[in-house]
């Protein structure tokens, strides 16, 4: 560690695994309800669950998000965090919105806005927390008179998303456009500009771990932003299908859609050739797996599958089906989670420094537990949903009928779903497995230019 405010973000990464375990446990209690008598029924419903489940996603990857962006501006911008009180503050508040949310999901607080379930008063807090992380970062890059690409970008991903956020302050009467601009926040979020948040990271960890140039880091992320807005951002228009706007939408919607892979395959070819040109020099390789895991199963997840299921002639019947799932689970594993464990197990062994910095076994297990758990449901959800569409879509059979026909593919969930599960429990105990000591050490940091100091010693 080389400065010592950076130690704020061990806690964002703490509470952001006490969430991400959460999230695991409503997800699979959701998917435990498709099998057959549900005891819980009229204490925790499909409804609560789901929604339950799906925000904290949200909500822990956000914290994570937080925490490395904690860790990393300061080690690039060669100073120490503006106000580490602040951050403090930031965290309380961000915790008691997250917790207070979920509570009153219980007892049907919500606005039924999917996704944007939080009632106004939350919303308002959100703001509130955003406003604080951006003045903190800003202030301390100001201060520090450096400002790299990779912070730059980083920084424009998070006060886009901090500003994407205002169409969920607002209560839309008619439906379609309550629809209509809640894309403006979800998808313009997690296809749009969380993909330059995971870009601003990957460019960093890919630099600190592979000694790789800087500038040609660099350049490869201009590319990636410049076809995130291009492709990302107009591709809006995909989820506009059926929503009952202008069918101008339609074509729009399938040329874009098509176009989003590019910016993912980018991101997997800008990471392997990083790795290709250095190799596993950098002694954290467990940091390593992470992230070129996480550039390899976002091209998957949400280039290719999100293709998949998104041209328009396949959405038709697709949308709205376990299809969807399959994709949004991959999708969101690989470009989020898995970047947000990358920068965690980059920055764990100096938050705990009687870690070993090449990881641990329990390390690899969990990252290879995921690896498999995921993949499974992804497979899982995938065959389902192919059931689905054909039975209910095609044949016209009904909702009920159709799902006692798929159950095979429910078991085949929940095994892989606690097959993922395990991993992230062999994540969560291998985080909290050391007790944190912030040292400040010159010794163990890298070299601030790029290269590693493995390769900087050579």
């Amino acid at each position: 560690m080389r400065y010592r405010s950076q130690s704020v973000a061990y806690w964002y990464f703490a509470a952001a695994m006490v969430l991400f375990g959460l999230q695991i446990v409503f997800g699979l209690l959701s998917a435990t309800k498709y099998l057959g008598p549900d005891p819980l029924l009229y204490i925790l419903p499909f409804d609560v669950t789901k929604v339950i489940h799906t925000n904290l996603l949200i909500v822990w990857v956000l914290t994570g998000f937080m925490g490395a962006t904690y860790w990393m501006v300061p080690d690039e911008s060669r100073t120490e965090l503006h106000s580490v009180k602040l951050a403090y503050i930031q965290l309380v508040l961000w915790l008691l919105m997250g917790v207070s949310a979920v509570i009153g999901y219980l007892f049907r607080y919500g606005t039924g806005n999917k996704l944007l379930e939080q009632p106004l008063p939350h919303k308002l807090v959100i703001v509130v927390c955003m406003v604080i992380f951006l003045y903190n970062i800003g202030m301390t890059i100001w201060k520090s008179r450096r400002f790299t690409t990779t912070e730059g970008v980083l920084v424009l991903g998070i006060g886009s998303a901090a500003v994407l956020f205002f169409p969920a302050l607002f209560e839309y009467k008619n439906y379609v456009v309550s629809i209509f601009y809640r894309w403006w926040t979800i998808h313009l979020w997690v296809e749009g500009v969380w993909e330059m948040i995971q870009g601003g990271f990957m460019a960093y960890l890919l630099i600190r771990l592979s000694g790789a140039d800087r500038e040609v880091m660099e350049k490869w992320l201009y590319v990636i932003v410049g076809l995130v807005f291009i492709a990302g951002i107009i591709g809006t228009a995909h989820h506009y299908y059926w929503i009952g706007v202008p069918g101008y939408w339609l074509p729009i919607g399938g040329i874009f859609s098509a176009l989003e892979p590019l910016a993912l395959a980018g991101m997997a070819i800008y990471a392997y050739s990083a790795i290709r040109r250095s190799g596993l020099s950098h002694p954290n390789t467990l940091a390593l797996h992470w992230t070129v895991g996480s550039a390899l199963f976002t091209l998957f997840g949400a280039g290719l599958l999100g293709l998949a299921h998104t041209w328009p002639s396949v959405n038709k019947w697709t949308h709205g089906t376990l299809i969807t799932a399959m994709h949004g689970h991959a999708a969101f594993y690989g470009a989020y989670a898995m970047i947000v464990m990358a920068m965690i197990s980059y920055a764990l062994p100096a938050l705990c420094p009687q870690r070993r910095e090449s990881g641990t076994a329990l390390g690899y297990w969990a990252f290879w537990l995921q690896i498999v758990g995921m993949f499974g449901m992804t497979l899982s959800f995938a065959t389902a949903g192919i059931g689905q569409v054909y039975l209910e879509r095609i044949l016209g059979l009904g909702y009920l009928d159709t799902q006692l026909k798929i159950q095979v593919h429910f078991l085949m969930l929940v095994a892989t779903g606690s097959v993922f599960a395990a991993g992230v429990a062999a994540f969560i105990v291998d985080f909290f497995r050391y007790a944190p000591r912030f040292e400040v050490s010159e010794e163990k940091a890298p070299d601030p230019d790029g290269r590693s100091l493995l390769a900087a010693r050579a």
